[in-house]
């Protein structure tokens, strides 16, 4: 009897109610089934941000300047290449729902439309369902749960590009997924990084770093104007086009 009792404490929780009838708070560190995390979030509309890794809940703190400041110059670098990238959208904390253990919140993506050959699509309740091509998330430092249990959960559902920027170590990680496994993404002889998956999304990570916006919006226009996104722009079109016919 021990046992069956302790089995079933170990599995996550999939139905609970509580003895007024409420539905249960969201606590730190509870292990839910992905349907039951989603019933107790949306009874918790004050809450603005929890995700479910790996089947266990996990809600952030108050967000500091630390992590807002970085926050908005990557979305503001995010934006810049998709306002000139038609066939693919972008998100800011946006739900997406990964597989049954796993519903997280990136800081930021970019994903390929669906029509124009992308692996996510939007799902009848009106959430990204899948992967999205590009995951961006500002961590602490290289400890956090965005160097770990997250990256396993993006490497394992396949998100194909993986930016860690760590703000207290000063550092950006680039991460590629190759053959199911995450490589460092390299930059080229003249500093800047050139994303695999998205054409034209190039980098200057020691002006982000250094907070030059300036520099960062002219190495990602540099990326826009170049031949490789004007042939990536008319190969989304023309995959587009086929799926129509």
């Amino acid at each position: 009897k021990e046992l069956g009792i302790m089995t079933l404490l170990s599995q996550p929780q999939s139905v609970a109610i509580a003895a007024n009838g409420r539905i249960p708070p969201l606590e730190n560190g509870d292990r839910l089934t992905r349907a039951e995390f989603e019933r107790r979030y949306a009874a918790m509309p004050h809450v603005k941000k929890a995700e479910l890794i790996e089947g266990v809940v996990y809600m952030p703190s108050p967000v500091s300047n630390l992590h807002a400041q970085p926050h908005f110059a990557l979305i503001g670098w995010l934006s810049h290449y998709l306002a000139a990238t038609p066939g693919i959208a972008g998100g800011d904390n946006g739900t997406l729902r990964l597989d049954l253990d796993n519903e997280l919140q990136p800081d930021a993506f970019l994903r390929i439309l669906a029509e124009h050959g992308g692996q996510t699509h939007i799902d009848e309740d009106g959430y990204v369902n899948g992967a999205p091509e590009f995951v961006a998330e500002v961590a602490r430092s290289s400890v956090s749960i965005d160097g770990h249990a997250k990256l396993n959960v993006y490497r394992r559902n396949g998100v194909r590009e993986y930016l860690v920027w760590r703000v207290e170590d000063q550092a950006i990680d680039w991460l590629v997924l190759r053959e199911g496994r995450y490589e460092p993404l390299t930059a080229a002889g003249d500093g800047l990084y050139r994303s695999d998956v998205l054409p034209g999304l190039w980098l200057d990570a020691a002006a982000l770093l250094r907070g030059d916006l300036r520099a960062v919006f002219q190495a990602v226009q540099q990326g826009v104007d170049s031949p490789e996104h004007a042939a990536f722009v008319r190969r989304l079109q023309e995959t587009a086009a086929q799926r129509r016919i």
